[in-house]
């Protein structure tokens, strides 16, 4: 794979100033008009150690306006980064539509490094890259696009370079620290390298391997590669995506919401009794959670009025306020649009020993999204697959997630409304929204069937929880808490 760049492609100097000049006019014409389209660009800078990625990200950022641009360089983790999963990073740096994202390193330099250097076991590394592709995949069917340039020198060019460094020869190409310790495991790297970029060589993320031996020719190569996957991308601006969308299954599980048992109810005495004991555990395992790096996400779903506000609020009672958010989820802001659904729920993640709260979550997508229609057919269908990938990478890391739907019925919705109505202090809650989404009741009941039946999956299930009676739906609630985390704690 690598050896159509080690061919010796070479540029003379008075050719790179002739064609730069126009490069460079270009590429700020290309990308005055990424301002006005509807997607990111991520530009992936990768390779072998020594072939210069640093100087072309200088190169690019000289070439491209700045203020719409942003640079990442990814290597050593920070603590804040090891405290969630490993995309955690990623999501953080996300350009938005419009805009142009350089990434200095990405999310192939860990499994590369490990399966070389640490021996990570091959069905590890091949699962990892599994995931980058899925990955990938799921940010082009959201419109982005990715220009991967993955910069090769040979093992005797790599060689030479580090010889040049050590003997300080006057225009020795600048070479990391890191590079004379991972010249030793070229082989290693290289084949690690190569499967990786084998695998997720897609038609959606192509690779552009690029010869990195003459300097020239290795920046030239790589800013044409750039404008010409740019341009041709903005030329099909405003097309309707050509990618199908997924089988439908609405109404596969059309029975799930009948086995709720609606009229299930709990004494004053015993709610009063359950409630001392089952927050008096919770305080414990929290603090428990935050001793031992273990964090929460805990997602509140529901119809309108089912009281997932006081059940949150039971649970906060319990729990000490700095081992707590509680992040409410209401339609998205401009800059939360620009960028793919989840992203504004990968930066709210919390760290080690702490908990998140998600009074309501990303499954908007495949409930008030869908049933309103303001996510396509599309759009809404392939979502069930991604949010099981998110929902797996924060168990893989450990997380203990938490999913409440709580259900309550239609005579009961309506008799919450018609309180709220009458009550003063309560009649903020209830909207000309609550009213329309009400007409809606068999669409919704629809897609929160279809919901648990395909993201409930182990060990990521939806706890249904019975609302018709609002004490049994708190007791439900801070059981489940208590009963997850517990297990996890005596499970390390």
């Amino acid at each position: 794979m690598f050896e159509v760049a080690e061919q010796g492609h070479k540029v003379s100097k008075k050719e790179f100033t002739a064609r730069e000049r126009d490069l460079h006019s270009a590429l700020l014409t290309a990308q005055r008009k990424l301002r006005e389209a509807d997607f990111p660009v991520f530009i992936l800078i990768s390779g072998v150690e020594g072939a210069g990625k640093g100087d072309v990200v200088s190169v690019l950022t000289k070439w491209l306006d700045v203020r719409g641009l942003e640079t990442h360089a990814f290597w050593d983790e920070t603590d804040e980064e090891r405290m969630r999963p490993r995309f955690w990073r990623f999501w953080r740096a996300m350009p938005g539509k419009g805009r142009i994202g350089i990434l200095f390193g990405s999310w192939y330099t860990r499994p590369i490094i490990d399966r070389a250097l640490q021996g990570l076991r091959r069905r590890d590394f091949d699962r990892e890259i599994r995931r980058i592709r899925d990955f990938e995949a799921m940010l082009v069917d959201d419109g982005a696009l990715f220009i991967k340039l993955w910069f090769h020198l040979s093992e005797d060019e790599q060689a030479k370079r580090l010889e040049e460094d050590e003997e300080g020869k006057a225009g020795a190409q600048r070479i990391s620290p890191f590079t004379k310790a991972f010249a030793r495991r070229y082989r290693k790297f290289a084949h690690a390298s190569e499967r990786a970029l084998r695998e997720t060589d897609t038609d959606c993320a192509p690779w552009h391997i690029v010869e990195a031996t003459n300097v020239r020719y290795r920046n030239l190569t790589a800013g044409e590669i750039v404008l010409a996957r740019l341009s041709e991308r903005l030329s099909r601006a405003g097309e309707e995506s050509a990618v199908p969308a997924p089988t439908h299954h609405s109404g596969a599980a059309s029975g799930v919401l009948d086995s709720i048992p609606l009229d299930r109810t709990i004494s004053d005495s015993a709610y009063s009794r359950l409630l001392t004991r089952y927050q008096n555990r919770l305080y414990d395992l929290a603090w428990r959670s935050r001793a031992a790096g273990l964090n929460t996400v805990a997602v509140f779903e529901g119809s309108d009025a089912s009281g997932k506000g006081g059940a949150i609020r039971r649970v906060t009672q319990a729990m000490d306020a700095r081992l707590y958010r509680v992040v409410s989820i209401a339609a998205p802001t401009d800059e939360e649009r620009s960028h793919h659904y989840l992203w504004r729920f990968w930066r709210r993640l919390p760290r080690d020993g702490y908990t998140t709260i998600f009074d309501r979550s990303w499954y908007g997508r495949v409930l008030v999204e869908r049933v309103e229609g303001f996510a396509s057919e599309a759009e809404w269908q392939r979502a069930y697959a991604e949010i099981n990938e998110f929902e797996e990478q924060l168990v893989d890391h450990g997380t203990v997630l938490l999913k409440f739907w709580i259900h309550i019925d239609a005579d009961e919705q309506l008799r919450r409304f018609r309180e709220r109505e009458a009550t003063e202090w309560k009649r903020h809650k209830i909207t000309d929204e609550d009213w329309r989404n009400r007409e809606k009741w068999p669409e919704y009941e629809a897609a929160v069937s279809d919901m648990v039946a395909r993201t409930s999956l182990a060990p990521a299930r939806w706890t249904l929880v019975p609302g018709n009676d609002k004490r049994v739906a708190r007791i439900e609630v801070l059981r489940t808490f208590c009963r997850q985390i517990e297990r996890a704690l005596d499970s390390r």
